[in-house]
């Protein structure tokens, strides 16, 4: 497959055919593991993931095949094959969220679900570490959450300024600061009841 080109590279549009691609935990841990971790083998993705390298290095031709993965040759020495991520980041089409087609649909609560649980993962990491990261850290980081009355269409557009705003402390010189670290951000929006309840 070739090489994704520079302004390809920053987000991949799933459609319904790499949602279905996509959409299995192995493959979801694998590729966060390769751009959180960096370009690394099947063999290493196993021994990281606690998974057989048949497995890892089956679920990575997949992912190759659906556009999430490329090879990495400049890492590798001999036979050993190395894989990087294809993107920096994942983005559904709208028409995803309107189709009646059961597997997309299927595919989407379970890609979806997958990304929630990961969330909830890497917040109660953080929390279970948070004493040992410097008192500074404490001020820098945030748990919070907030009700406002809004159209869907307000919703949306608050949505977008938001990662407006983030996009914009993407390529900041702080960056390369000593104490700069990389910080993980989850942005969550959903309609709830009068109850708290997000169902009707």
């Amino acid at each position: 497959m070739p090489e994704p080109q520079p302004e390809e590279r920053r987000i991949h549009h799933l459609d319904a055919r790499s949602l279905r691609g996509l959409a299995h935990p192995l493959r979801m841990q694998l590729l966060d593991a390769l751009r959180f971790g960096g370009p690394a083998t099947a063999s290493q993705l196993a021994e990281r993931l606690g998974e057989s390298s048949g497995a890892t290095s089956y679920h990575l031709r997949q992912l190759a095949a659906h556009g999430f993965v490329v090879d990495a040759p400049e890492h590798g020495k001999g036979r050993e094959r190395w894989w990087k991520a294809a993107h920096e980041g994942l983005m559904f089409d709208d028409a995803l969220f309107v189709d009646a087609n059961p597997s997309v649909r299927g595919a989407i609560d379970m890609v979806m679900h997958e990304i929630a649980t990961k969330h909830a993962r890497e917040l109660s990491t953080w929390l279970g570490n948070r004493h040992t990261w410097p008192e500074q850290w404490a001020h820098g980081s945030d748990m919070s959450d907030m009700n406002l009355r809004l159209t869907p269409e307000l919703a949306r557009e608050l949505i977008e300024k938001l990662h407006a705003v983030i996009e914009s402390y993407r390529d900041l010189p702080a960056a390369d600061a000593p104490d700069a670290e990389l910080v993980r951000i989850h942005t969550h929006a959903f309609p709830i009841t009068k109850d708290g309840e997000a169902t009707r």
